[in-house]
């Protein structure tokens, strides 16, 4: 397993809205909007703040698998008639393979200040060819960690 992972999730432009987000694994990019990360209700005023917490929450979810193993489902494009997650698999606790796919769960459903109470509902994840990697949950947590903290520190 790689310990320098190709995931990113970026800002493209200042301007929030539609087509600012970018997010990157592996060879994989897909362009999203923040548009439901800034209406969110519980959401602060600052874009880099929200992508910040909603990171914040993958972290927390791929280090619950650690040790046991398990799946579970980290949301990166939210819409008004499917959202965009990413499946982290984990046999073993240690290993992940990390897949980025596709739900018709609505991303008006839930707020991604709190989607953990969502992501158990994804029952029909269509996984995206040529959009997987493999690495181990620790080094993905910490370039999770690395990613949030750049939004948190971000003036956007």
């Amino acid at each position: 397993m790689t310990t320098s992972i190709p995931l990113h999730f970026e800002r493209l432009a200042k301007k929030g809205g539609h087509s600012d987000l970018r997010l990157r694994l592996g060879t994989y990019r897909h362009t999203c909007d923040s548009y439901y990360l800034v209406i969110d209700p519980t959401a602060s005023r600052r874009l880099g703040a929200n992508l910040a917490r909603l990171l914040d929450q993958w972290r927390d979810q791929v280090d619950e698998l650690k040790g046991a193993g398990g799946i579970t489902y980290l949301p990166y494009d939210f819409s008004d008639q499917c959202t965009a997650w990413l499946r982290v698999t984990s046999a073993d606790g240690c290993d992940a393979e990390v897949q980025a796919g596709w739900s018709l769960v609505e991303g008006w459903r839930f707020e991604p200040s709190n989607y953990t109470v969502t992501a158990p509902e994804i029952t029909d994840f269509d996984p995206i060819v040529n959009a997987k990697i493999e690495c181990s949950l620790d080094a993905l947590s910490k370039c999770i960690a690395m990613n949030s903290e750049a939004h948190a520190t971000s003036r956007y």
